[in-house]
């Protein structure tokens, strides 16, 4: 072992533009990482590229990956903590942002969580409170709700919901797309919404050339020129309850 460490379960968060990680990965994350030799990933070619990124001198070839997404069979995750199990720290990697936050590693947490093995949540990049923190919207009550249905009438019913919510409890709602569905989402959006509604789009966050953080009304983004498709997106809602 490169250093003694405690055994648990740490969660390594990745940066959300690639080649950043001097800018969104605390040093201290990497010195843990270089004491991990099992893995839980989502991605293997994703998370063998990130860490010899972070080290070149990485070990991977003496490491032992484990790969969480939506191929894996659930009967096989409980054997992901095996290491744990025999007083061994493992690591979580995502494809990009924190692990198990809108990510399969909730899976193997859970598991931890019920056995009573330690946890540690590292610091790191979150696409949902990065993009929160920039709307200008309320950061003390607010829900992420993945995506929404893709077909039309159910979209609508499901916005019509959100944005209830967002008149009642003056709650932030944060949804996703599929990359390149992004503009058709948007401009449901716009001509769906009441026209007051806010929006925020938060496309690109951490990259120091593409980032583009905009908050506007439903309104005018019916008027605006924009073009999100293909690029890592996080969309907001609000409603100051009045």
């Amino acid at each position: 072992m490169y250093m003694q460490m405690k055994a648990a379960l740490y969660l390594i968060p990745v940066e959300i533009c690639a080649g950043t990680s001097e800018m969104t990965i605390p040093a201290g994350n990497l010195h843990i990482v270089k004491g991990i030799r099992t893995f839980v990933v989502e991605n293997l070619r994703t998370a063998r590229r990130c860490l010899r990124h972070w080290d070149p001198t990485f070990p991977i070839d003496d490491c032992t990956f484990h790969e969480l997404n939506g191929h894996t069979d659930p009967r096989a995750v409980p054997g992901f903590l095996d290491a744990l199990r025999r007083g061994e720290p493992v690591g979580v990697m995502s494809e990009a942002g924190c692990p198990a936050v809108a990510d399969p590693g909730a899976d193997v947490v859970a598991i931890a969580q019920r056995e009573g093995l330690p946890v540690v949540p590292l610091v790191g990049p979150s696409s949902i409170l990065l993009s929160l923190m920039a709307s200008g919207f309320n950061g003390q009550g607010f829900a992420f709700n993945g995506y929404l249905p893709v077909k039309d009438d159910e979209r609508l019913r499901a916005v019509r919901e959100l944005e209830g919510i967002c008149a009642r409890r003056g709650q932030t709602q944060i949804f996703i797309e599929t990359p390149y569905r992004n503009n058709r989402l948007l401009r449901f959006l716009a001509s769906n919404l009441r026209p007051d509604t806010m929006l925020c789009v938060a496309c690109d966050i951490t990259d120091p050339d593409k980032e583009s953080i905009r908050t506007l009304p439903a309104s005018r983004w019916k008027k605006e020129e924009y073009d999100y498709d293909k690029r890592p997106a996080i969309f907001l809602m609000h409603r100051d309850g009045r």
